[in-house]
């Protein structure tokens, strides 16, 4: 670790993270005052329920790693978290996950009803779109480049295939082949969308974009093998959601099918891969390093 790695304040970076996407989702998306109200309140229960802010944190770091400002990827930060709510609020629905609790509190539908928590997910999903379309673009690349990013991410091929992938895998004898088909889509997708997103806001090369596809695609994978092994380590109270429920489920999982001690040793490798697709960046890639390693060594 060189001087610059080691004298970076993830704690503090990422606290301005959330502090600049909260306020650019908060100018973007209408008050809770806003007809209909109700919705409109279901969108930002969700929306600013807390949680940790990787995906913009990492499009952010991306942008940083580009030579650009987050200024230039405002939009993309608020956008792929927007998308990522939605996600988690149709997730928790009784017809998916059946989850009580999200982040610590009482996830949408408990509090608003199955009904409107849908339609909260359908909005921010929408909205994500509409608030990329006004980005103002580069040289390189146009708005319409970055919406069709975001809309091949979160298409029927990535994110909601890995989601409908997971749902059919319930129950199921499932191979690492098509759990990893899962989390490349379900998790993996959207982070290396987000990499990517605020490579492009910077008017990234195409070697830089390659790099950064990489690098979130390893970091993705990883981010799930985590995920999984806290499912099963770490209590309710610690995660925010309900510990367990993969092993209900009987969902297959990384630790399920090659044990916890391989688990760990895969996150372990696919970070270091993450690492070495930064090679090209320098110090300037600090942020994505750190962002990396906080995510697996995390404990929730």
């Amino acid at each position: 670790m060189n001087e610059t790695e080691s004298s970076f304040n993830l704690e503090t970076y990422i606290q301005r993270v959330v502090q600049f996407t909260e306020n650019q989702m908060d100018s973007l998306v209408p008050s809770e005052q806003t007809r209909p109200a109700k919705l409109h309140q279901s969108m930002r229960y969700s929306l600013f329920a807390g949680g940790k802010r990787m995906r913009p944190a990492l499009c952010l770091a991306a942008v940083e790693a580009c030579g650009g400002k987050w200024e230039d990827a405002a939009r993309m930060a608020a956008a792929v978290e927007m998308i990522h709510t939605y996600s988690l609020i149709h997730d928790d629905l009784p017809a998916m996950d059946n989850d009580d609790y999200r982040r610590g509190k009482p996830t949408n539908h408990k509090v608003y009803g199955e009904g409107m928590a849908v339609l909260a997910g359908d909005a921010l999903l929408t909205q994500a779109f509409e608030i990329l379309a006004d980005w103002p673009g580069t040289s390189g690349f146009t708005a319409a480049t970055a919406v069709k990013e975001l809309a091949v991410t979160s298409g029927s091929l990535q994110l909601i295939a890995g989601q409908a992938a997971d749902l059919e895998a319930e129950g199921q004898e499932v191979s690492l082949e098509d759990l990893e088909y899962i989390h490349l889509r379900k998790t993996s997708a959207l982070l290396t969308c987000s990499v990517r997103l605020g490579g492009m806001a910077a008017d990234a090369s195409s070697e830089e974009l390659e790099a950064l596809s990489k690098f979130g695609k390893s970091v993705g994978l990883a981010f799930q093998i985590v995920d999984d092994l806290l499912d099963i380590t770490q209590t309710s109270e610690k995660l925010g959601k309900t510990a367990g429920k993969d092993e209900v489920a009987n969902k297959a999982t990384y630790p399920s099918l090659v044990g916890i001690e391989k688990s760990r040793e895969m996150a372990s490798s696919l970070t270091q891969e993450a690492y070495e697709a930064l090679s090209m960046f320098g110090s300037k890639a600090v942020s994505l390093k750190a962002l990396a390693h906080y995510l697996l060594e995390r404990d929730y």
